[in-house]
């Protein structure tokens, strides 16, 4: 039950954000309205009671709270939010913000005041927001950083998006295979603080290269003055920077793992992969998968720029109005079949309804399985045979239903008949393109979830109407 309690919690932080801010331009505007002597001095105090008593509040949240409170305000709130906690929290809070929320923060910074914000974070966080960043003060934040933080910075730059690289930090702790569990645990407790998720220590030989990883568990419960060579685990599973981030994330899941060692081609230790950070791209990618089978390109910002939005959802609804112009020709062309026969008219939304339903249940089946990596070309026809199977199933007991309905309120006994059997045809037609549109989607290097509920649903209904109506044009005309 802790999660709802949460979920709760957090509404309640935002409606009291809601209700502060609503408050404070109550008041202003009432004191701003009155004609009273020192009317200047008066509001300025008044507006300085507000945030301070906003300032409070926010100070006694969660850096993740806050980040989900600016992203559930407007533009104007949002950046007054963010003027109380800049100071001090604001790099923490840049981190955990959505990407489209972080760059209008970013938008509204001054050169100087991006830099203050900059100047709370690590090489480690620079790298994770450095390609949203103007080049001129990610330049002039380098500078100031150690020659170490500097050159991992650099190199963390040249992977590409969504590789493990481009996720994995440099905070670990390293000891080396001729080490004791003594020295080991020494240098444990000379650090300031454990990096986070820290569940196991990676151990290198003298050229850096890994040779295994030491739990802290084991630490604890062995003997100090065993060699970490000879209690360490060999069995270790590690990435390259190149690995996509996905794989990783699935492996993650798989092994239960917190932390993980990223390795170069010649098996040199050169960071960590951790927990947090798969959890977070794990949610991104979910949260855009979601978006893309709308056919939003990216993550929008839920009070982006009327004009912003426009842009983002303008392509896809331009698809989506030529696959309606497609399916407004299919049913023209049989424009006599339903003058003679109106009923038509009147039956041919449950074909389409249904068709465009069967067409995205599978579709969303198959992106689900090709995320998780369960799709192969082995195992691609035992899955159409299964889908069609159940195509097929389900097209006989709804097209029996449908054609029962139409025989009941039409008492035409052909009309039902040909609805019935168009109803199995459209379903399975429909299963095929749901399975179809990812699966193809994938093959030639797009993300399967990217306008396949606009794609498949376009198809479906042109395909159920030409089924349907080119029956009804055979049989009943």
């Amino acid at each position: 039950m802790e999660a709802p309690k949460t979920q709760d919690k957090l509404r309640e932080n935002i409606e009291l954000v809601q209700d502060l801010l609503s408050k404070q331009k109550l008041v202003e505007s009432i004191v701003h309205g009155a004609q009273a002597p020192k009317q200047e001095l008066v509001e300025s105090l008044v507006h300085r009671q507000h945030l301070a008593e906003l300032q409070t509040k926010l100070s006694r949240m969660h850096v993740g709270d806050i980040a989900h409170i600016l992203e559930a305000l407007p533009l104007d709130d949002r950046l007054t939010i963010w003027q109380q906690v800049k100071d001090r929290r604001g790099g923490d809070i840049l981190l955990e913000v959505s990407d489209a929320v972080r760059e209008s923060i970013i938008e509204s910074l001054s050169q100087e005041e991006l830099l203050s914000v900059l100047e709370q974070m690590d090489g480690d966080d620079l790298a994770f927001i450095a390609d949203e960043l103007p080049q001129q003060v990610l330049e002039q934040r380098l500078q100031s950083l150690t020659a170490e933080d500097q050159s991992w910075l650099r190199d963390s730059l040249k992977y590409e998006e969504d590789t493990v690289g481009d996720l994995m930090s440099n905070e670990m702790v390293v000891v080396h295979d001729t080490d004791t569990l003594a020295e080991a645990a020494l240098k444990l407790r000379g650090l300031d603080e454990l990096p986070i998720h820290n569940d196991k220590l990676f151990v290198v030989d003298r050229r850096g290269i890994l040779k295994g990883v030491l739990s802290l568990q084991t630490i604890l419960l062995n003997e100090p003055e065993l060699s970490v060579a000879k209690v360490m685990a060999t069995d270790v599973v590690k990435f390259a920077p190149d690995d996509d981030a996905s794989e990783a994330s699935k492996a993650f899941e798989r092994y239960d793992l917190v932390s993980a060692p990223v390795v170069n081609t010649r098996g040199k230790l050169i960071g960590r992969l951790t927990v947090d950070v798969v959890m977070d791209y794990i949610r991104d990618e979910t949260e855009e998968d979601v978006l893309n089978m709308a056919g939003l390109s990216g993550e929008e910002d839920l009070f982006a720029p009327v004009l912003d939005s426009v842009r983002n959802r303008g392509f896809w609804l331009i698809i989506n109005l030529i696959a309606a112009f497609i399916v407004s020709r299919v049913i023209g062309l049989f424009e006599g079949t339903i003058a003679q026969l109106v009923s038509l008219a009147v039956l041919m939304p449950i074909v389409a309804a249904v068709g465009g339903n069967i067409g995205n249940q599978t579709a969303a089946l198959i992106i689900r399985a090709l995320t998780k990596g369960q799709i192969s070309s082995q195992n691609t026809f035992h899955l159409v045979r299964k889908e069609v199977g159940v195509s097929i199933l389900n097209g006989v007991m709804l097209g029996v239903v449908v054609a029962l309905f139409a025989y009941l309120f039409y008492q035409n006994t052909a009309l039902a008949l040909v609805i019935g059997i168009a109803m199995l045809l459209t379903m399975i037609v429909a299963a095929i393109i749901g399975l179809s549109v990812p699966i193809l989607l994938e093959k030639t290097g797009h993300d399967p979830a990217l306008g396949s509920s606009i794609i498949t649903t376009a198809t479906t209904d042109s395909m159920g109407f030409l089924i349907f109506l080119g029956l009804a044009t055979m049989f009943l005309i």
